[in-house]
């Protein structure tokens, strides 16, 4: 074929399959395309056709139609606080000014129509219709004067500010903090109307700053009353009858080992010799099920929330505290309900027996993550010898999976001291040792344990419906943007071949960055080029740990999916029949969407408490890292508390800086100096904006890495539009 033909072909099969995106192999084998030179020659054309904008490259190596102009689309609003609103039609931006929104908000599904682009300009949209409005609320801080009452909001997906009359302030006064929902917008009006929703407290108050958090996302920050009083009538129901229908455990060791701060104990550990010389472990876990019955008020209640949310100082229970911390936590010296797995492992730790039932237990001890280190450590101490035996069974466990081509991720995570006001004084690292990783280990074992007890099934039959919790295999183009990234280091990470291969040199890599400085932003990346895991009723295996079977049984108290898996697994086990498929996948896939909010939610308090921590520190000089770099700057993450923050593109005052998103820097235009990730740099603390939840530091020096100068840059052609220029 030649060019021109190849060129129509090329464009003709990406708008015929205008929703997808495609690499140039594919489109190759899609145009037949298939000799060695016309596969260069696509190469070629695709760089040009996306260089002149006539169609997209929406991924490095991946290209698809732009939208189709001048005809009316649907797709859904994407509302900025700077005014740049767009519209997402097939994962394309197009914009739309405000003069041509109908006053969407964000996350509105609307109709627009696309007017074709003229030269060097980007096309824009104009909304005709909302078709579907998104519910949703903003939370900012009321303002009151003698004639008008505001909600001046947080969130960044509205630039105005929301008029509210006296009557629908809901109590609320000048400077406290809020939750309100526009009830109306007029065309001819830029105010929006609105009443208040709740309000949360002072503006800067622990409490309402994290209550307005969990709001943001949509989360729950108090428990209903109706729940809590439900939730009361239950008794722990211990009965000689109920203890007449489980495996009995009082007698055998069992111990807790938890955070030091935790009150939700939904696991616990005991261990016996048996006769023949191996070693039982009883993985026993809270059975939350039997206290809390399907479709009940308590169980739809758990079923929203899906997940108990952490924050930096708070927790916000799935279940309500009379369940979570009392009647379902494993404490010690009290008869406790247990759904357990239990296992036979010779000195090897190799599985020889296993079973899994419902138990009662009496736990003996609560240990800390912290006492448990040290007696493990030491060899002195309350249960020494049982601690010795489990961490030396866990240690062979976790070698073999990593042997499988399990993934070595052991971050350190930023944790704050607080005061009894709310306030940081001081970070510290909270690192997984010993103790925790033999903790892991354990649950890990029963939770593939249980899957396999499901899952996997004689050949001829089919699997009944099941709880996965599973993790795809990696983007090939994302392993491959990190492997590029790593070698920067002189960490060589494999691409291709087995999957057993590749996770063994990311292991590899993640272990000879120990200590480095660009060990946390080389640990985050490797996570970033992962596939999200996630709930479902399809299995299809786990390739972070190197299962093909796998599931969450062992934290009922605090995740839902873990409680469906209680109820399915009783089920079967009495020989019921397969549940609705739709029906558990409609609830693995809320699960895994509360999932993500509660974890966002997380990240979000924790940069709260680091903005609030480092406003103290004004002034103050740190050295760091360079951890992400974007058009409007470069984030750097700082080497002694692991806060991150920007320093701004517009106050790089030396030059003009273009962001060159494929090899992840910025390039000076005149004098070629380059800010690229990884780089050593030193900064000074300049901003801390406590409203915005923005940090900006000062590029005070980057001498432990100098700019390093690049050949110049090759002028662009007379006309071209300059793309992500940024002073």
């Amino acid at each position: 074929m030649r060019k021109p033909e190849i060129e129509k072909r090329i464009v003709e099969f990406l708008q015929k399959e205008y929703k997808k995106a495609f690499n140039y192999k594919q489109i190759a084998f899609a145009i037949g395309a298939t000799n060695p030179a016309n596969r260069l020659d696509v190469i070629n054309i695709l760089d040009t056709l996306a260089e002149a904008d006539e169609i997209l490259e929406v991924a490095l190596g991946k290209y698809k139609a732009k939208a189709n102009r001048g005809t009316e689309n649907v797709g859904y609003f994407v509302r900025r606080s700077n005014g740049r609103n767009a519209v997402i039609i097939d994962d394309e931006n197009i914009l739309v000014a405000e003069r041509n929104s109908m006053h969407a908000l964000n996350g509105d599904k609307v109709r627009v129509v696309v007017s074709a682009s003229r030269r060097g300009q980007d096309p824009e949209a104009r909304v005709v219709e909302i078709l579907e409005r998104k519910d949703q609320v903003f939370i900012g801080t009321i303002k009151m004067d003698r004639n008008v009452s505001l909600l001046v909001p947080d969130s960044k997906f509205l630039a105005a500010d929301i008029l509210i009359p006296r009557s629908k302030l809901k109590g609320g006064k000048d400077g406290d903090k809020a939750i309100a929902r526009i009830v109306a917008w007029r065309d001819d009006e830029m105010t929006p109307r609105g009443e208040i929703v709740d309000v949360l407290g002072r503006k800067g108050d622990n409490t309402a700053e994290m209550h307005a958090i969990l709001a943001e996302f949509g989360l729950p920050y108090r428990y209903p009353a109706n729940v809590e009083k439900a939730a009361a009538r239950i008794d722990a129901g211990i009965t000689p009858r109920e203890i007449a229908k489980r495996e009995d455990f009082r007698n055998i060791l069992t111990f807790t080992i938890d955070p030091r701060d935790a009150k939700d104990f939904d696991d616990a550990l005991s261990i016996r010799q048996l006769a023949n010389g191996n070693t039982e472990v009883g993985v026993h876990i809270a059975d939350v099920t039997h206290y809390v019955h399907p479709n009940t008020l308590i169980d739809r209640e758990a079923q929203q929330r899906a997940t108990s949310v952490y924050l930096v100082d708070r927790t916000i229970p799935m279940l309500p505290e009379h369940l979570s911390n009392g009647i379902c936590s494993l404490r010690p010296n009290e008869e406790k309900l247990t759904f357990s797995a239990i296992f036979e492992l010779d000195a090897k730790a190799n599985v020889v027996n296993h079973r899994i039932g419902r138990t009662v237990i009496r736990s003996d001890r609560r240990f800390t993550y912290e006492e448990a280190q040290k007696i493990i450590e030491t060899g002195e101490g309350e249960y020494a010898a049982e601690l010795h035996t489990l961490n030396e069974l866990a240690k062979t466990l976790r070698r073999r999976r990593y042997d499988d081509g399990a993934l070595e991720f052991d971050r350190a995570e930023v944790r704050f001291e607080i005061d009894d006001k709310g306030h940081p004084i001081s970070v510290y690292f909270k690192e997984s040792k010993d103790a925790n990783k033999l903790i892991e280990e354990f649950m890990l074992l029963a939770n593939k344990y249980v899957a396999m007890a499901v899952g996997k099934v004689p050949e001829g039959k089919k699997a009944k419906t099941f709880v996965y919790r599973v993790h795809a295999n990696p983007d090939p183009e994302k392993i491959s943007n990190f492997s590029r990234i790593a070698q920067r280091f002189g960490f060589k990470v494999q691409t291709d071949g087995r999957a057993k291969d590749v996770n063994k040199s990311l292991n590899r890599m993640l272990r000879n960055v120990k200590g480095r400085g660009e060990e946390n932003m080389l640990s985050i990346l490797a996570i970033r080029s992962m596939a999200k895991a996630e709930y479902t009723t399809d299995n299809i295996g786990h390739y972070g740990l190197a299962f093909d079977y796998y599931t969450h049984f062992t934290s009922p108290i605090r995740r839902y999916p873990d409680m469906m898996v209680h109820r399915l697994l009783a089920k079967y086990m009495e020989g019921g029949r397969s549940v609705d498929k739709r029906k558990t996948e409609d609830l693995c896939e809320h699960s895994s969407e509360m999932e993500v909010l509660a974890t966002n939610a997380e990240r979000a308090s924790i940069r709260y408490k680091q903005i609030e921590f480092m406003k103290d520190r004004l002034g103050e000089i740190y050295e760091g890292v360079i951890s992400g770099v974007t058009e409007w700057g470069f984030y750097v993450e700082l080497d002694e508390n692991m806060c991150e923050g920007l320093v701004p593109v517009r106050d790089l005052a030396d030059d003009y800086y273009d962001f060159d998103d494929k090899n992840y820097c910025l390039i000076g235009r005149k004098h070629h100096n380059k800010y690229t990730l990884g780089d050593r740099v030193k900064v000074q603390v300049a901003r801390a904006d406590m409203d915005k939840k923005m940090l900006d530091f000062a590029l005070i020096s980057d001498s432990g890495n100098p700019n390093k100068p690049l050949p110049a840059v090759p002028s662009k052609k007379k006309g071209k539009k300059r793309k992500n220029s940024r002073r």
